[in-house]
């Protein structure tokens, strides 16, 4: 598949870039999808939810009411999860969710989300993407000329710059990442991706065959 390359004016380079097909053109596995993109969000949770058990709870231990004959269930102290402001039976205790995912599915998932992006037509490819000054307003029009200032906007680089992730970070609906630490969750969520020609070549050493 063959993407016009534009510069930072959107205007068209007269050059072209060949996306790799073992990338951008495979058969997409959603179960390999489904997989990852549930490990990045179990990963995102901190898991510090806790409620207290009955044990943990400061109160007196005298029985309130006697066992029988009251008419309404069996309770004993005001700790009883029976009575409000008792404790809670089985609640929420501090937790791990994280969990393993084998390097080659997550390496499939984000293959398949790439080649659903390249189905939808919305990459868009570069010839660079620097700034030599953090400034919004400049961002906002190159996005502008790039038409896509309305989209959901995943910016990849080859590497960090700064400039640019200050420039952006203020800017709804716009994310950044390296090509290196790009994640099916991202590309799935975005609407259009803009890859730079250099960020091609890092991706084409990091998840092609």
């Amino acid at each position: 598949m063959e993407v016009n390359v534009l510069n930072i004016k959107g205007e068209d380079t007269g050059r072209k870039v060949t996306l790799n097909e073992s990338i951008f053109g495979i058969e997409p596995n959603d179960h390999a999808i489904y997989l990852d993109v549930k490990q990045f969000l179990a990963n995102q949770r901190q898991g510090t939810h806790k409620s207290k058990e009955r044990s943990e709870l400061s109160g007196s231990t005298r029985k309130l009411g006697r066992q029988k004959g009251g008419g309404g269930a069996r309770r004993g102290d005001i700790n009883s999860p029976l009575l409000h402001g008792g404790a809670r039976v089985f609640g929420p205790k501090p937790r791990d969710y994280s969990f393993k995912l084998n390097k080659k599915v997550k390496v499939l998932a984000r293959r398949s989300a790439l080649s659903y992006k390249a189905q939808d037509n919305a990459i868009i490819v570069v010839e660079d993407f620097t700034l030599d000054l953090p400034k919004t307003k400049d961002f906002i029009t190159i996005i502008n000329n790039l038409k896509i200032a309305d989209k959901k906007l995943l910016l990849v680089l080859p590497n960090g710059n700064k400039n640019v992730y200050l420039s952006a970070r203020n800017i709804q609906d716009v994310k950044m990442s390296t090509a290196s630490a790009l994640n099916t969750y991202n590309v799935l969520d975005a609407e259009t991706i803009v890859l730079t020609e250099d960020s091609l070549k890092v991706m084409d050493g990091i998840l092609s065959e």
